[in-house]
């Protein structure tokens, strides 16, 4: 929870790659509260008794969501889904406006790596609803974290893909926050 709030606060792309890593702990301990409690709470020996109490609420909201929602063994929380919507729906009005050409070249430059995961996922059997560029980012980033926590080696080509990628999504999140901190300037924006 804590660590969530302030991710949220600083990096909206690093905020979800979390969150979606909290889901995959959950499921890994069988969405059962005392055993996250026990075995990974407990653990947090630099958190006060009330903050772990705090953490310990926090997972069970959690758990009681993924049940509430069907995603116990796959998926995304409704609350996790509205905040990549929100991505992907700023992403296209910078992408619409003139007013942000690096974020354009760059997305341009990441284009290629985005229809070349798109393939992959394809070819694999991936689920046949159509996911947003962003989210075939995020899952790109994803899947980076969860091989780096396996030790598992990533091909120098696939590195320097992830590189871009990451580049570009750190310029969305950060303009993410900066339009919900401060507001941005949009071409159809009216000055007041």
């Amino acid at each position: 929870m804590y660590i969530a709030k302030e991710l949220r606060k600083k990096s909206i792309a690093e905020y979800l790659l979390y969150m979606w890593q909290m889901e995959d702990l959950i499921r890994a301990y069988g969405c059962h509260l005392p055993l996250i409690q026990r075995e990974y709470i407990a653990k947090f020996a630099n958190y006060t008794d009330e903050q772990k109490e705090e953490e310990t609420d926090w997972f069970g909201n959690l758990i009681r969501m993924m049940n509430e929602e069907g995603c116990r063994e796959q998926g995304h929380l409704q609350i996790n889904k509205v905040i990549l919507q929100d991505m992907v729906d700023l992403h296209q009005r910078l992408l619409q406006s003139g007013k942000f050409p690096y974020y354009n070249a760059q997305y341009y430059k990441v284009l290629p790596f985005i229809v070349e995961l798109r393939s992959r996922n394809k070819r694999g059997g991936a689920p046949t609803e159509e996911e947003s560029e962003i989210e075939t980012c995020m899952d790109a980033l994803y899947g980076k974290m969860m091989l780096q926590l396996q030790h598992k080696e990533i091909t120098t080509a696939t590195q320097a893909a992830l590189r871009e990628i990451t580049t570009f999504v750190g310029m969305l999140s950060d303009y993410y926050v900066k339009d919900r901190d401060e507001g941005l300037k949009f071409d159809d924006d009216m000055e007041l």
